[in-house]
């Protein structure tokens, strides 16, 4: 019996640790022959020296179970490495046929605390990185198609964060980046479907270095032994069938993942609609409408990250 993705490349990027060393280790075991991208910095801020090892690593582990991996050591938030990343992939494997973007840093503070460096680097890794590999990926599926080829296969997963949706008071350059991934994975869905290419974004809940103080004392495992309903094994399937044909239908989506729980985020609704009574509002029409409509809400309706995420403490 053939697996899922038997015959098809990806590329997983800060797949050296955490969510993203799941997600390549999951790819390969459904088939799929990986590049295994990871800059390999120490600090979850990007700080400390880049090293090869943890990619080589993850590499190294799919290949002993008998799949295929090369290990690629870059900052995908430079545009000429993401561009050698892609071509490595093609020389490796004569294909690029899956991309997920995972890579990203922390450097959380204040809105009214962070320095401009600070919102610069998170905005860089974390959104220009997505572009820059998604940028290559799809002149690599649309040369192809424009060049007749039959059935170019395509897959962009995206990684983004519930830290958008509730916001994320210690993370401005968090919330932003992540926000701006979401509007970038609903662009190239539309973009790119033509050629036969998806693009789907995820918002995983994962203990990982990146969050180990964010979710510290949350939803611990209950027994010795338990998977941690907070491991990034419960994210990485979801990735695997994003990146798989099953998912040919699934396009242009937002998905939260975590524990055993997959939820299919809605596109924004309209809660409320005020016209006005005369060509044009005047601000004494607004202040009529509007205040008594706020005034009618629940007090502070800015739910608590926690309250949002559904999480409890212990």
């Amino acid at each position: 019996m053939s697996l899922p993705l038997e015959g098809l490349s990806a590329i997983v990027t800060g797949a050296g640790r955490g969510l993203g060393r799941a997600e390549a280790l999951e790819l390969a075991r459904l088939g799929a022959a990986v590049v295994v991208n990871d800059y390999g910095q120490p600090g979850r801020d990007g700080s400390g020296a880049a090293s090869a090892a943890p990619a080589e690593e993850v590499a190294a582990e799919i290949r002993a179970t008998g799949g295929a991996a090369v290990a690629h050591l870059g900052d995908i938030a430079d545009f000429e490495t993401a561009r050698a990343l892609i071509d490595l992939a093609v020389a490796e494997f004569g294909k690029l046929d899956i991309l997920v973007n995972n890579a990203g840093i922390l450097r959380d503070r204040m809105v009214f605390s962070m320095s401009e460096e600070e919102w610069d680097s998170v905005i860089r890794v974390h959104l220009k990185g997505h572009f820059n590999t998604t940028h290559f990926a799809a002149v690599h599926w649309r040369t192809r198609a424009k060049a007749g080829e039959p059935g170019v296969y395509g897959r962009i997963v995206n990684t983004s964060s519930e830290a958008f949706l509730a916001g994320s008071a210690g993370q401005p350059n968090y919330a932003a980046a992540k926000g701006g991934i979401v509007g970038l994975t609903t662009s190239s869905a539309l973009a790119l479907a033509r050629y036969g290419v998806t693009a789907n974004a995820i918002c995983p809940r994962a203990r990982t270095r990146m969050t180990e103080d964010v979710f510290a004392g949350f939803a611990e495992p209950t027994a010795e032994g338990d998977l941690d309903p907070l491991s990034p094994e419960h994210v990485a399937p979801l990735v695997g069938y994003l990146a798989s044909p099953a998912a040919a239908g699934v396009n242009g989506q937002l998905l939260v993942v975590h524990g055993g729980m997959v939820a299919i985020v809605d596109r924004p609704k309209v809660a409320a609609k005020f016209d006005t009574a005369k060509e044009a509002f005047t601000y004494e029409e607004l202040d009529g409408l509007l205040t008594p409509h706020y005034a009618s809400r629940p007090a502070g309706e800015t739910f608590a990250a926690s309250e949002v995420l559904g999480l409890k403490k212990g």
